[in-house]
């Protein structure tokens, strides 16, 4: 797997960034993802839809990776997310052999990543001071959600 440079990595948080504020837009959580094929191609994007979609199940994470749609094998793929992936997504990205996740902050919420990492995922945590931003917001408009959310 080729590395991944710093203008590559925030280009492809752009699409996660706007796909969390398309969730909050929507009245649900600010966390949005994207699937990046070994090729640079976008696979799928989404975000969590747990509140709109009433499930527990569809993180932003998920919801990317559902959208990518059944692939051959996913080694290569990275995946991008605007917040450090809970312990549900982590095990989604070892299940299916994700080789790369990049990851917007981990500052509101350090998940899985460093697991991850320990399992042999090239982890690259930007420090996005807007995906910090969105959240720091969210949670202090909705801490029930929030605490739901990470199941607190």
């Amino acid at each position: 797997m080729k590395p991944l440079d710093q203008a590559q990595a925030s280009a492809w948080l752009g699409t996660a960034v706007a796909e969390a504020r398309a969730g909050l837009g929507e009245g649900g959580i600010p966390i949005g993802a994207a699937l990046y094929g070994a090729d640079g191609t976008l696979l799928g994007r989404g975000h969590n839809r747990r509140v709109q979609d009433d499930d527990p199940s569809m993180h932003a994470e998920t919801a990317a990776f559902r959208a990518a749609g059944r692939q051959r094998s996913y080694r290569g793929t990275t995946m991008v997310t605007t917040l450090s992936p809970c312990w549900y997504c982590s095990g989604l990205v070892r299940q299916f052999g994700i080789s790369r996740v990049v990851v917007g902050e981990a500052a509101t919420f350090h998940g899985g990543h460093d697991w991850l990492a320990e399992h042999g995922v090239e982890i690259v945590v930007l420090d996005d001071p807007e995906c910090t931003s969105l959240m720091r917001d969210f949670i202090k408009n909705n801490p029930a959600l929030w605490n739901e959310d990470i199941g607190d």
